[in-house]
């Protein structure tokens, strides 16, 4: 069954790296977007022939729930680094979950 979830979870973070880089000429957003899209993506699809085989979209989520929370409670401010570590954390819940 296709993880659609995950799938449009990977894309909110490419599109958010492409986002950043149009609004602010930020490279590191497009590289680290694009980065972790590409990821999560890839584990979206392991999960999807796997359930069990979520370790890489775990990771990629769990690893942008630490980095964006930081910058969100560094900044304050919620658009994007608060909705990418909201969401993220819903991912690491979901497929903790999955694991256990």
């Amino acid at each position: 069954m296709t993880d659609l979830i995950g799938f449009a979870y990977a894309a909110v973070v490419a599109v958010g790296g492409v986002i950043g880089y149009v609004k602010a000429g930020s490279v590191m957003s497009l590289g680290a977007g694009l980065l972790f899209g590409a990821l999560a993506a890839m584990g979206a699809s392991h999960a999807s022939s796997n359930p069990g085989n979520c370790h890489l979209i775990l990771g990629a989520s769990l690893t942008l729930t630490c980095v964006m929370g930081y910058r969100f409670m560094g900044s304050g401010k919620f658009m994007p680094a608060g909705l990418v570590a909201l969401l993220s954390v819903l991912m690491v819940v979901r497929y903790g979950m999955r694991l256990l």
